[in-house]
């Protein structure tokens, strides 16, 4: 049953070109259902099988993740992954119908991403400065550059040498998709950058041939969860009172742009989502800074009694 899902996530990957990450949780999500089949299966004493797997058993699978406690959104992704599956299965002719086709996902309350203010985005991105290691010059250069792009962190951890021009002042990354774009930098993030290219990254690199613009101590690409590890203790060490992870400065970037005046198509741009209604989602945050604008600057907006 695993070779079909393979068979899929070849598919996903050379045919819909999805990144790497993406058909990695394609994968997880997939071999847990098959895991689940054959479970069944051997309960009933019967051969596992794709075919053999009835609207009734999706019905049971959706009860097991709910028994296991997994929350609706997690849910959702895994019904989505399944659904995906089976359309791809009915397409090849491995089975003949879809058992998942008619069932709704679970309902799934659209969470507002929780940014942190600029103040908070100031001092996280300056803490590497307290250390004058060539780790903590790399990890300037990261941070300054993330909040300065809104990149993924799939996207800054992918970049190499010659993706970021630091004198023209913009980055080019592949986003979802391998979708190029280039995003400008702020002066302060591309110095940043130099710095660490001139100065500190041939102390960490072993290979000459190494393209990775961030290394870790190996002198290898820094991974995702490298940098997320690195993120945590600069989060910890600048006391900001709220869990930080790598998405929060890419929401921390569309807000503080948006309620700087850019406009939502630009932020898009920039962020590189493929819809609009993705993007919009960032306004919402910006209401606030909104009503207390129109309260300091329109003549009726004043409380009684003030001038």
């Amino acid at each position: 049953m695993k070779e079909d899902i393979d068979r899929f996530l070849t598919y996903l990957a050379v045919e819909r070109g999805l990144s790497e990450n993406t058909v990695v949780a394609y994968r997880n999500d997939l071999y847990q259902l098959a895991s689940f089949v054959e479970e069944e299966a051997a309960k009933a004493g019967s051969i596992p099988s794709w075919a053999g797997f009835s609207r009734q058993g999706v019905l049971s699978y959706l009860l097991n993740l709910k028994e296991r406690g997994y929350v609706p959104t997690t849910q959702a992704r895994k019904v989505a992954a399944a659904k995906s599956f089976f359309g791809f299965m009915v397409a090849e002719g491995g089975i003949r119908d879809n058992p998942i086709q008619n069932i709704s996902s679970p309902k799934v309350g659209k969470s507002l991403p929780k940014p942190i203010s600029v103040s908070q985005a100031m001092l996280l991105v300056e803490q590497p400065a307290k250390l004058s290691t060539p780790e903590a010059k790399r990890d300037r250069a990261m941070l300054e550059l993330l909040y300065a792009s809104g990149m993924r962190v799939s996207e800054l951890v992918s970049l190499n040498l010659d993706d970021v021009d630091t004198e023209g002042g913009y980055v080019r990354c592949f986003g979802k998709g391998h979708k190029e774009r280039l995003i400008p930098i702020a002066p302060r993030a591309a110095l940043a950058v130099a710095e660490y290219v001139k100065e500190t990254r041939p102390h960490l690199v072993h290979d000459t041939d190494e393209k990775a613009l961030f290394v870790n101590f190996r002198g290898e690409r820094l991974t995702r969860q490298g940098f997320w590890q690195i993120l945590k203790g600069y989060a910890k060490s600048a006391k900001l009172g709220t869990e930080v992870t790598p998405h929060t400065l890419r929401h921390s970037f569309a807000t503080h742009m948006l309620s700087g005046g850019a406009d939502l198509r630009s932020v898009q741009e920039l962020l590189g989502h493929a819809n609009i209604s993705t993007t919009q989602v960032y306004t919402h945050l910006t209401t606030e800074h909104i009503r207390r604008t129109y309260e300091k600057s329109h003549p009726r907006a004043k409380e009684l009694g003030r001038d």
